[in-house]
């Protein structure tokens, strides 16, 4: 199996089973059900940070290819760190616009990116 088919594979079993325990815990009483959001919606930030690292290190054959993986890797280590950092210690409702801002911001960043390329290799 691919490694990185094992890794988002761990990913989602260690996501599913963040939210089981810590759904269990709030029945318990043990945490808020605020808490259980942060802590879920934390994880999957630290997931975006994964992903982007992981990024610039798949293999790309083209060089603009692995220009695009590079400034699309750093975009979502930063994006996934706003987005854990906003979830885990903002109001909720600055934590949703925010990390929600975060993401798409990081997206956009990477879009621009690619169309500048585009435009750079087509009039040369």
């Amino acid at each position: 199996m691919n490694s990185d088919i094992r890794g988002s594979i761990a990913w989602a079993v260690g996501l599913i089973g963040l939210a089981l325990v810590a759904t269990l815990a709030r029945k318990l009483g043990l945490v808020e059900g605020d808490t259980v959001t942060r802590i879920v919606m934390g994880a999957i930030g630290l997931m975006l940070v994964w992903y982007g690292n992981r990024m610039p290190k798949a293999f790309v054959p083209q060089v603009l290819a692995r220009r695009v993986a590079r400034v699309g890797g750093w975009v979502m280590v930063l994006s996934g760190i706003v987005y854990a950092g906003l979830w885990m210690f903002a109001p909720l409702p600055v934590a949703v616009a925010g990390g929600c801002a975060a993401v798409l911001s990081g997206i956009a960043v990477t879009f621009v990116y690619c169309l500048s390329l585009r435009s750079r290799a087509g009039s040369a």
